[in-house]
């Protein structure tokens, strides 16, 4: 077997929904098979994937077990020559696992490799390649002094060799990650990705970022930006300092008072309600009519049916674009969610034979899901 995909999910059913179906569409082609590992989530997810997705893997935990932990346990069962670890708040393109091996294929000691990630506004995370986060870069990145801390030598859609991935995707040979001994546990959530990505390079290995491949990652699903979000963050950080850096009682202090600054610039985000503006023009890319007549009972505004040659106008403002993927491919929708990004447009997907949309307008707020 070539691949095997691992899963982590925590109350995400329908982000989950959609990512297993772009993932199957993209794995078409190649020996692999797909394991969702669940953290004792309490919405349906676990029996979605039964209903929906009998084939599927699935390990229940009966407790939250945290990321390291569960995406160990996945690899330890899985059978591919290759592990793809991937966020449940995340959809792939048709090609992005075919085009992902064929790079990985051509790097002499690759350890793993990363991809272009945009969020649901079709705006680069630029988490997508990231310099080793010394103590130094890292508290810059703190007070907001960023550019250290991101491997900007990298072009966006370019590639090459990076220092630390995000745990959104990783692509790994199974061997290399067993080698390293995988995630360490000690950490619960964050950090664990710089973590893996630093005993890859310590054991000899390169990780390399290829941005011609581009997945959409909803990102903050499953957290919010807050106080909490910061200390367990920052411990995180701490954690892995204290593991490959030389720390001090003086550094320690500097680390707290960067985070106690953070804290007090810090946001709370809730949930973001799906709303509904009657000034926007909406646009639904389909030939759905049941998706329309849906859309139209949820609408207020006037709901205007589109085909591709929407897009061949560069003006397109105050807008909302629901794509069916039915009719449209990923590929197509995130090269148009790039293109036609701000100017205050919003952007919605219908995954393939779903009674649901969803999206995400920023990417420090959880997504918003509407179900028919």
């Amino acid at each position: 077997m070539k691949l095997s995909v691992v899963i982590l999910n925590y109350n995400v059913r329908y982000f989950l929904e959609q990512c297993i179906l772009s993932v199957q569409l993209s794995l078409k082609s190649i020996a692999s098979e797909i394991i969702v590992v669940d953290n004792n989530s309490s919405d349906d997810s676990c029996q979605m994937v039964k209903d929906f997705f009998p084939e599927i893997t699935i390990i229940e935990n009966k407790e939250n077990v945290g990321f390291s932990k569960a995406n160990n346990q996945a690899v330890k069962i899985a059978k591919g020559e290759y592990v793809c670890i991937l966020n449940p708040d995340t959809a792939v393109t048709e090609d992005t696992f075919i085009k992902s091996l064929i790079y990985a294929e051509s790097i002499k000691d690759l350890g793993a490799l990363g991809v272009y990630l945009m969020d649901g506004t079709g705006s680069f995370l630029p988490e997508s390649k990231r310099n080793l986060p010394t103590p130094k870069a890292s508290l810059l990145k703190l007070i907001g002094f960023k550019k250290s801390y991101y491997a900007n030598h990298i072009e966006r859609n370019g590639q090459g060799e990076i220092s630390v991935l995000v745990g959104a995707f990783m692509l790994v040979k199974r061997a290399v990650y067993n080698e390293v001994e995988g995630f360490d546990e000690d950490y619960f959530m964050y950090g664990e990705d710089i973590d893996l990505s630093y005993k890859i390079t310590k054991a000899g290995y390169k990780n390399h970022y290829l941005g011609s491949v581009g997945i959409l990652h909803y990102k903050g699903e499953s957290t919010k930006k807050d106080a909490a979000y910061l200390d367990r963050f920052y411990g995180a950080m701490l954690i892995f300092y204290k593991k490959h850096f030389y720390t001090n009682l003086v550094f320690n202090a500097i680390v707290k008072i960067g985070v106690s600054i953070a804290k007090k610039t810090a946001i709370s985000f809730n949930t973001i309600n799906h709303k509904i503006d009657k000034n926007r023009k909406t646009f639904v890319l389909t030939e759905n009519l049941l998706l329309l007549k849906n859309l139209s009972e949820k609408y207020n505004s006037e709901i205007r049916t589109s085909s591709k040659i929407i897009f061949s106008d560069e003006n397109l403002s105050n807008s909302t674009f629901i794509f069916d993927v039915d009719y449209i491919s990923y590929s197509q929708i995130f090269m148009i969610m790039r293109k036609f990004s701000g100017n205050g447009n919003v952007f919605r997907i219908s995954p393939p034979g779903c009674n649901f949309i969803l999206g995400s307008d920023q990417s420090d707020q959880k997504g918003s899901v509407l179900v028919f």
